[in-house]
């Protein structure tokens, strides 16, 4: 097997072996081999031909206290979240930590890697890519002291950005209105809606949108009736998909999204009114668009990745995103 050396060595481990049981002196067996006599010295106290590792003997940071590195380390070890969830949740903490630094850390520590979950996983499979407005929309239940109230939520499957409303009803025209405020909430045009065949969002029994069928009667200037969600999105040329029957997981996003509301708000606190959750479910919307980092969008908040899309994509929005982000315009 052939010896790895590094790039500046100027000797082999058959040379530093000679070098060893030599009775020649330093100057002579430098002569010899065409090295400096303290490479000759350096070789003749060592008992191994081997090289050293280099690098401090004793490794440790030089932007990290010992402080801030036992933080990392019990969080990490308390939480196992991936290394890009655990920079986001530190930062905050130690502004000066950086992604190489975090890693480097976790390394030293030997919790770089998370345990690897037991039994067969699934080969991971990549969503399909869409361009910006593609939205998955569900409803679900919550409840206060004052009773009960239904969910609508709405998050988009490229940008992650998320919209939703509370309503005492969930009737035809509450989802129809919803989508008309989801539209005027969004700085760009929305393309494609996805949702369940509930009665909510198509007539009973639709296994596909009535929504070209509904924009053909209105080319035509028919009379005609409708479902109030699809003919909102027959008016604002939207094309409405429905998932396939008795299969959520086919609209697993906005699934998603619903538990980490109500993970944030009916699962951890407890509401006397109505208008309690309302406040409190408008004040982490605006907390995730705006300010929560997502790894899939590569450390972006959703706000910000809309408006890095309008640098490249103007033709896909209705107004400069830019004037609507909270706060002074700095």
């Amino acid at each position: 097997m052939g010896q790895v050396l590094h790039g500046s060595a100027t000797t082999t481990e058959a040379v530093r072996r000679a070098i060893q049981h030599s009775q020649a002196s330093l100057r002579a067996l430098a002569q010899r081999y065409g090295i400096n006599p303290k490479t000759v010295a350096k070789w003749k106290k060592r008992s191994s031909a081997a090289d050293m590792p280099t690098g401090p003997k004793d490794a440790k940071s030089s932007v990290l206290s010992a402080a801030e590195e036992a933080i990392i380390v019990a969080f990490r070890k308390h939480t196992l979240l991936p290394l890009d969830d655990c920079l986001y949740a530190l930062q905050p903490t130690i502004p000066h930590l950086t992604r190489s630094s975090l890693h480097r850390c976790l390394q030293r520590h030997g919790i770089s890697r998370l345990p690897e979950v037991t039994g067969d996983k699934p080969a991971k499979k990549k969503f399909k890519a869409y361009p910006i407005g593609y939205f998955h929309i569900d409803i679900a239940e919550v409840h206060t002291e004052e009773g009960r109230l239904y969910l609508l939520v709405a998050i988009d499957r490229t940008s992650k950005f998320a919209f939703a409303q509370l309503h005492e009803k969930a009737t035809r025209s509450v989802a129809g209105d919803f989508l008309r405020a989801l539209i005027a909430a969004v700085p760009y045009e929305i393309h494609t809606v996805l949702t369940d065949n509930g009665t909510h969002f198509t007539s009973l029994g639709n296994i596909s949108s009535a929504a070209p069928l509904i924009k053909e009667a209105m080319v035509r200037g028919e009379i005609f009736r409708a479902h109030s969600f699809e003919l909102a999105c027959a008016q604002n040329d939207i094309d409405h998909r429905l998932t396939k029957p008795r299969h959520p997981w086919t609209n697993g996003q906005v699934e998603r999204m619903n538990r980490t509301l109500k993970d944030a708000t009916v699962r951890r606190y407890y509401y006397d009114t109505h208008n309690q959750l309302r406040g409190h479910l408008g004040d982490f919307l605006t907390a995730y668009n705006f300010a929560r980092r997502l790894k899939t969008l590569r450390g972006l908040t959703p706000y910000e990745y809309i408006c890095k899309i309008w640098t490249t994509e103007p033709h896909c929005f209705r107004l400069d995103p830019l004037h609507q982000m909270p706060g002074l315009n700095i």
